[in-house]
Parts: structure tokens; C-alpha cells; sequence
């Protein structure tokens, strides 16, 4: 996000319920509605067809939750982020909702590539309490994980076990951690592995997965979105008393 000609904001949402069968894209929409109804000045691309200057994270895969989405967006002038994160959630479906918001600073990393882990909690179909917590033990010893899923359209064995950083278990959730880079274990192909260590069907139920954190590490740092790439704060005293001080 530039912020060439305006003010970058950084935005987190949520997204929970009934609104979990939503696209990446069709959530783009909604955003896009909601800025129109609550008429946010957000600039514009140049050229022949100009966008909105909104740019997404990573996308969340439908059918999941989160409580951790993040979008930047470029206003056309400054204002107040938490009076931006009012205006949207008000325009939102139910379910969608703005749940913070910071002044990005100039020439910011986009999301996509500045995000290096991500955290979820997952109801896996099909084990107990018990069963999951001997899995996610066997999971963590194991020096691999292999998985069979799809990679265009064909099936493919991968091994997730080198992306996932950190399992643990709390009744009949599991909440993990895996790198973004240079490819990041998906939900849906850890609970299935976690299954298939089991022995398992899921049957008839279904995972249930919460994204619940996102992070950027950088430098020995590890920040959470609205922390990373904040824009410094307005200096202060600089009007014409100031200046007066200064003579």
C-alpha cells in the first residue's frame, strides 16, 4: 500500500456464522458495498479503469471462521481509523465486522507477503477428546505428515509436518501454528492428516476451523498486523506558537 496520494489504513475483520460460506471474493464485494453505503473517500487507481485502492490479506477458504482478517485500504484524506471501523461494520452483513483498525505507514509490504504464520483452532470430525489429544502428541513427535489432496484438479501426497509450528490441545479443539512460507499447511489438510493418524472417518460431520491469528516477523520481531508497518504518530507542537518557541 503506497499512500502516494492519500492515507493507508489497516483494517482487521472478522467473519463468523452464517456468513463462513462466503468467497474471498464475495467478501471483497460486501466491503465494497459497505464502503459505497457508508460513502468512505477511498482513492482510486490511475489510468483508463481506475479500482479502489483496497487490498486483501490471505484468503480464507469458505466454509472457515476468523476472528483475524485484515485488509489495507487508502482513504483520500486522513480520518479517524476507529470512526472508519464504525461506518463499515454498520454497512456489513451480519456477521462481517471491523474489529480494528491503524494508520499504516507509506510504502507497506502488502499482506500477502509480509504475513509469515497464521493460527487456527480446529474441531476435527470424528475424534473425541481423548483420541485427538493422543494424535496431536503422535503429530507433534512425528518428523513427517503426509497427506493426500488435491493440486489441480489431480491427487497429490504432500507433507504438512515442516510448515506446522506448534500444536496444542484444549479439550475438543486443537489450536495450531504454521508458516506461511514457502507453502503453509492448509486447515483442511491437517485435519485430515490428524484422521488418518487416527485410523478415522470423519463420516457424516464436519471440521470446523477458526482463524484466530495472523503475525509478521521481521528483524527478531513478530507483530500482529495492526502493530507492523503502524504509522507514526503526528509530530506535535509544530503550529504557529511552536514555531514562535523556536524564533
Amino acid at each position: 500500500m503506497r499512500g502516494e496520494t492519500g492515507a493507508p489504513i489497516r483494517l482487521r475483520f472478522a467473519k463468523c456464522g452464517k456468513v463462513r460460506f462466503l468467497s474471498h471474493r464475495d467478501v471483497a464485494r460486501a466491503f465494497e458495498r459497505a464502503r459505497r453505503i457508508a460513502e468512505v473517500p477511498v482513492a482510486f487507481t490511475q489510468g483508463f479503469s481506475p479500482r479502489p485502492k483496497v487490498s486483501f490479506g490471505l484468503a480464507l477458504a469458505v466454509g472457515y471462521e476468523s476472528r483475524a482478517e485484515y485488509l489495507d485500504v487508502e482513504r483520500r484524506e486522513d480520518g479517524d481509523p476507529d470512526e472508519l471501523a464504525a461506518a463499515l461494520t454498520a454497512a456489513l452483513p451480519e456477521g462481517l465486522a471491523v474489529t480494528g483498525a491503524a494508520p499504516l505507514a507509506g510504502r507497506a509490504p502488502a499482506l500477502q507477503e509480509a504475513v509469515t504464520a497464521v493460527g487456527y483452532q480446529l474441531t476435527v470430525a470424528g475424534l473425541d477428546p481423548d483420541r485427538l489429544a493422543r494424535v496431536t502428541a503422535e503429530a507433534c513427535a512425528a518428523t513427517t505428515l503426509r497427506v493426500v489432496t488435491t493440486r489441480k484438479g489431480q491427487p497429490v501426497t504432500v507433507d504438512v509436518r515442516p510448515s506446522v509450528r506448534r500444536i496444542d490441545v484444549d479439550g475438543p479443539t486443537v489450536s495450531v501454528e504454521v508458516s506461511t512460507q514457502p507453502r503453509a499447511a492448509r486447515a483442511a489438510e491437517l485435519c485430515a492428516a490428524f484422521r488418518d493418524l487416527a485410523g478415522v472417518d470423519a463420516g457424516d460431520q464436519e471440521d470446523r476451523v477458526l482463524r484466530t491469528h495472523q503475525w509478521i516477523e521481521r528483524d527478531g520481531a513478530r507483530l500482529k498486523p495492526l502493530e507492523a508497518d503502524r504509522a507514526a504518530p503526528a509530530p506535535t507542537g509544530t503550529g504557529p506558537r511552536a514555531l514562535e518557541a523556536c524564533a
